[in-house]
């Protein structure tokens, strides 16, 4: 493939990313060799409904988390969640791709019941992404309660141009598609092995079932 072909290909790649995420549907990307090297399945929040959580957990396998942009954890006052606890294992995370986590509070909509069932993290994944469009007219507190079964992760203040993480990928196209500030993101396992899905087999999989498969790379060239 000539240099012109490839660029408009990486192009055309992340176009139709936007797309499917403007239209509410799921996109795989993969972060990169060199980093945690996994593909994660990634929605619009405001678009989960119960059978895309039992997607995520059938067909991707990894933890179902809900990243939220910094401007949002801030407004919500959403800690690190490494920041609120009191243990030695909070310690030393020893991250061979990232300086820290961005875990935050693990939380449930308080109209949920047990928080577990692919209707109960639906809802919660949908309001989170309510409360995310207008955030100073949430009370976090009163919608939500932790501990709870959807982890809440906090995006960067400058997305790709501080971290390019699947929480930053996923908010960035989030941005670029007018979405909400709210993504949910899941790693892709591999059933046999039980290590993260190869690329490859994920790009199988997202033309299997008519999804855009992208690469960070091509998002942060594009959209950072």
């Amino acid at each position: 493939m000539s240099q012109s072909s490839n660029a408009s290909h990486e192009q055309s790649a992340v176009a139709s990313a936007i797309d499917a995420f403007r239209r509410g549907d799921p996109v795989c990307v993969h972060d990169a060799d060199d980093r945690e090297g996994e593909t994660d399945l990634i929605y619009p929040a405001a678009a989960m409904t119960p059978s895309a959580v039992a997607r995520l957990r059938n067909d991707a396998g990894g933890l179902i988390c809900v990243a939220l942009g910094h401007d949002v954890a801030e407004t919500f006052e959403l800690p690190f969640l490494q920041d609120t606890l009191d243990h030695p294992a909070t310690g030393d995370h020893d991250l061979t791709y990232d300086e820290r986590s961005s875990f935050s509070l693990p939380v449930n909509h308080r109209d949920t019941d047990t928080g577990i069932t692919d209707e109960d993290r639906s809802l919660t994944i949908r309001e989170l992404a309510a409360a995310a469009t207008a955030p100073e007219e949430t009370d976090f507190a009163a919608t939500f309660r932790s501990p709870g079964h959807v982890n809440v992760l906090r995006g960067a203040p400058n997305l790709l141009a501080d971290r390019r993480g699947h929480t930053e990928l996923g908010l960035a196209l989030a941005r670029a598609a007018e979405r909400s500030p709210a993504v949910v993101v899941c790693e892709m396992l591999d059933d046999d092995t039980g290590e993260a899905l190869a690329p490859a087999d994920a790009a199988t999989y997202a033309e299997a079932h008519g999804l855009p498969f992208v690469e960070g790379r091509q998002l942060v060239e594009r959209l950072a």
